[in-house]
């Protein structure tokens, strides 16, 4: 039966490939969703960091002076 959803190929190297094949074989799932899998941990390390790096910018302009108090912020 084809499936609804798209489809990439990727060429790894030999000895990522044993890797992952172990991998999917150890966790009993097909090697197409073991590199799903990983693509999407991937993705959110990627998110991750980007949302550090712009709270660590936000919070150089930070200033408690213009900042809004709890209650302030909730009305």
């Amino acid at each position: 039966m084809p499936t609804q959803n798209p489809r990439i190929n990727i060429v790894v190297e030999p000895p990522l490939y044993g890797v992952m094949n172990d991998l999917a074989t150890s966790e009993g799932v097909s090697m197409s969703t073991l590199a799903r899998d990983l693509i999407r941990e991937a993705l959110d390390l990627r998110e991750d960091m980007g949302l550090a790096a712009w709270a660590s910018a936000r919070e150089k302009t930070f200033s408690k002076k213009r900042a809004l108090s709890h209650e302030e912020t909730w009305k």
